[in-house]
């Protein structure tokens, strides 16, 4: 019996082609999500034509499927007329609802469809209540939530929220949080934040100890994750509270769309009707073989450093359920592990044709693959079989010890069309039928799908019959007789005069079927009323109305951001010193390591007559407040706020500093920043996907005396969970256990281009990866001044005494004039350990990725 109190929560599933969408809906999807043509976060994703979108908007709602449409990547200022331009032709499609990231996006979607259902995109990297709450007036009913989010924030999360909640059951993990990626950006001029990731997660990397390379025993993913499967953790998500399951991978296939549709809809099934969920073993089994880096919990548990990073490998291996115990001419014997036997396993799943793939040790003790086709199998007991190849594959005794994946099911794809095509398999809609016959009357004819009810009389009247009359059995058959139709009868009922034997022609029942049918299938396509939109141009003029470009020309001020205490000492010490002056310094920005030693160094700045801000950390948590109250305390001049949680909290206790919005918020238009100005953040910092052109234009559209763009840095590139220190330099799954190696060894990462990368962590043990090669946008800082722009930004990493004091007073040089240009860019080329770039800031043509033009088949 279905446990009432257990709602069920709708199964989310992604579509890449038109095959994937109807894997979807025939195998157990609520709805799907797809992205919007050419404004999406999977830019190397089949391109769907607007015709495309409609049709599967139209087949999902034939079968009751919702679809979601993801919007959700930034936008440009010179984009918004393209925005509204894709919107007036999607949104009269009626998409269930929009996943976006955009803020300004959001509010233009208000003004054209105050009623649209937006879902906040896991883009918008929310983590916590809070944000949830501040960005209530945008109306969003959904929120996806990060990846990184264990159990118990959630629920923690949803206790404090009357919000839909999102979450990832299924697919693969990015390391860095979402919308907080900008190794792409800073790599290769591709920018997550656009759907052009480059997957640099899943690139080799050497490890880098106080200048040593470290021996990581043949690991080299270090920043790789394993992808999520969340099915044992159905139940604990179900009471959680959780609103929808999601699952990632529009760039997969129809197969692993099916084989995660009827896992998870088993599964959810199974704990709505108060049983335990059957053999998740054998579903994982299915699952992998469609694709798996290999399947773990992610941080559903909170964190596991030791575990969540395997580092031998990045791409598909399948499902691991053994390992080679015994080598002979053709054939491999594998033993089950103990615990796919004990999740109930069997040595007899494998069948000819299917393809194993095992990972050994060679001759110089690096990993190695091989693989092939089975030939033969012979089980030899529970948990041990033989596996015979074809005599083209050399056995090798290197092969014993090996670990072994079933990497593909030679049934799977036929299976997965199958379910899409047989009649007997594929969705269909149960529908009601009632049917009235009296006398002298026409044959009355409902069909209701619960929903929708549609309802037809015969052309002719029901006539006394010369023998055998209308009876509900024939009737019931022919109205029943759906097989080429979407539905399929449930239920029936029907009033015949019972007085005198009644004639209709069988062919005007017929005839009565088929257009109930027309008529309920359009209903269910048409999908409610039509959607009134207003008038381009009057958007046109709302987009015009809202800019507000400054008409004051302050002159640009530097802010600058510190990360140590001893650059605090520095800075203090040059300007007692006389080697650097306060001069056109409006702010110094503390974002210490490990949130250590800020109210000596704010007291040291303000005694040389500095304002003094602090920064959050970038990610904010369930009863990560302590942080926050921390900062509140010591009264600084301001605070950055990295995230929509911490500007919540600071207003709600009442911090009477400024609030400084920082690069994390992602502000790349003008709706985006007027919206958060106007909610009472003091300045923003631009967000680090937007080249020169884009700053140029997003400020003359702003309100440019309050925008920042940050002119020198080392870019940051992943923000992570992943914890690099813990997971090489200690046995420790968390900071409970792992001896804070952090606080005792310099770490960078070398990557397989040859790039450096610094790793720091910050007080919550998250790690950001630094770009080694420092970025200046000295070249265009002259003609934003020009616009307007009120603050250049100078971010320190590792640099100490004169490096660093070089550095500032050489841009504090340059703002006032007194060192031109190519000055500045030798000053910071002479001291850079790895070279000076541009990077972001010149790429003036977006970076196009390789479409796939065709979508993919059964």
């Amino acid at each position: 019996m279905e446990n009432q109190t257990v709602k069920r929560p709708e199964l989310l599933l992604p579509v890449g082609t038109k095959d994937m969408a109807l894997a979807a809906i025939h195998n157990g999807a609520d709805a799907i999500f797809m992205g919007v043509p050419g404004f999406n976060a999977r830019g190397r994703s089949y391109d769907f034509q607007i015709e495309e979108v409609k049709d599967i908007i139209d087949t999902c709602h034939l079968y009751g499927v919702k679809v979601n449409l993801a919007f959700n990547i930034l936008i440009f200022q010179n984009e918004l007329h393209k925005a509204v331009e894709v919107l007036e032709k999607i949104l009269p499609l009626k998409p269930d609802a929009f996943i976006i990231q955009d803020l300004g996006l959001v509010r233009l979607v208000r003004q054209m469809a105050p009623n649209q259902r937006i879902h906040a995109s896991t883009q918008m990297s929310i983590t916590n209540a809070e944000a949830i709450q501040w960005v209530d007036d945008l109306g969003i009913q959904r929120f996806v939530l990060a990846r990184e989010n264990s159990i118990s924030e959630i629920t923690a999360i949803k206790q404090n929220t009357s919000k839909e909640i999102e979450v990832f059951v299924h697919g693969a993990l990015c390391v860095s949080y979402s919308g907080q990626c900008f190794t792409s950006e800073s790599i290769g001029g591709r920018s997550a934040n656009r759907g052009q990731c480059a997957q640099s997660c899943r690139f080799s990397y050497e490890m880098h100890v106080d200048g040593e390379k470290k021996d990581l025993g043949g690991k080299s993913f270090l920043v790789s994750p394993q992808d999520l499967c969340g099915i044992n953790e159905v139940p604990a998500l179900l009471k959680a509270g959780v609103d929808c399951f999601k699952v990632e991978g529009r760039l997969k296939t129809p197969e692993y769309v099916a084989t995660a549709a009827r896992s998870f809809d088993e599964a959810i099934t199974a704990v709505q009707t108060g049983e335990t969920i059957a053999s998740t073993v054998h579903m994982k089994k299915q699952m992998a073989t469609a694709f798996s880096r290999g399947f773990y919990s992610g941080w559903f548990h909170g964190v596991n450093h030791q575990e969540l990073v395997e580092g031998t490998f990045s791409a598909h291996r399948g499902f691991e359920f053994g390992k080679v115990s015994k080598v002979t001419s053709n054939a491999l014997e594998v033993e089950l592990t103990e615990m796919n036997v004990l999740q109930g396993l069997k040595a007899d799943f494998i069948k000819p044709g299917d393809g194993i793939l095992w990972v050994y040790k060679d001759r110089n003790g690096n990993s190695a693959e091989k693989g092939g086709f089975v030939f033969a199998v012979k089980t030899l007991s529970n948990n041990r079989f033989q596996l015979e190849f074809s005599r083209d594959i050399a056995m090798q005794d290197a092969f014993v010890g090996a670990r072994v994946f079933y990497n593909h099911d030679k049934d799977l794809k036929k299976d997965v069309s199958l379910s899409v095509e047989d009649k007997e398999r594929k969705k269909r809609i149960p529908v009601f039928i009632r049917a009235t016959a009296l006398l002298g009357e026409p044959l009355k004819v409902e069909y209701s799908d619960g929903k929708n009810t549609v309802s037809a009389q015969s052309a002719n009247v029901c006539e006394p019959a010369k023998s055998k009359g209308l009876n509900s059995l024939d009737l019931r058959e022919e109205l029943f007789a759906l097989m080429g139709s979407p539905f399929r009868g449930e239920g029936f009922s029907c009033v015949i005069d019972g007085d005198t034997p009644l004639f209709l022609p069988n062919r005007q029942v017929k005839e009565l079927r088929q257009q109930l049918v027309k008529e309920l299938t359009d209903l269910r396509v048409r999908n409610g009323a039509d959607l009134q939109m207003p008038p381009s141009a009057q958007l046109a003029e709302w987009i015009a109305s809202t800019k507000t470009p400054t008409s004051a020309r302050p002159g640009v001020r530097l802010n600058l951001l510190l990360r140590e205490k001893g650059q605090a000492d520095d800075v203090v010490q040059a300007m007692q010193n006389g080697e650097l002056k306060a001069t056109g310094i409006n702010l110094v920005i503390l974002d210490f390591e490990f949130g250590r030693d800020f109210a000596d160094s704010l007291a040291l700045l303000r005694g040389q007559g500095l304002k003094v801000a602090i920064a959050t950390t970038r990610i904010l948590k369930p009863n990560e407040h302590r942080n926050i109250k921390h900062l509140m305390s010591m009264n600084p001049d301001a605070i950055l706020a990295r995230n929509l949680g911490a500007v919540q909290y600071l207003q709600v206790h009442g911090f009477q500093g400024q609030i400084l919005g920082d690069f994390s918020l992602n502000v790349a238009n003008h709706l985006t920043a007027q919206y958060l100005l106007g909610k009472g953040l003091s300045s923003l910092c631009l967000g680090y996907d937007l080249n020169n052109v884009q700053v140029s234009e997003l400020i003359q559209a702003g309100q440019a005396e309050r925008f920042e763009v940050t002119a020198y840095q080392y870019m940051p590139s992943f923000h992570m969970e992943h914890c690099v220190f813990a997971a090489f330099l200690s046995k420790g799954s968390s900071y409970k256990d792992c001896g804070k190696p952090c606080e005792k060894h310099d770490v960078k990462l070398k990557d397989q281009f040859g790039n450096w990368h610094q790793i720091k962590p910050d007080q919550e043990c998250r790690n950001t990866m630094y770009n080694g090669t420092s970025q200046s946008a000295a070249r265009y800082v002259k003609e934003w001044e020009s616009y307007g722009l009120g603050f250049i930004r100078y971010e320190a990493l590792k640099e100490r005494n004169s490096e660093l004091i070089t550095k500032i007073q050489a841009h504090l040089d340059f703002i006032n004039g007194s060192k031109e240009l190519d000055s500045l860019i030798k000053d910071l080329g002479d001291v850079e350990s790895y070279g000076l770039s541009e990077s972001h800031f010149q790429r003036e043509k977006e970076y196009q990725s390789r479409k796939n033009r065709e979508p993919k088949s059964f």
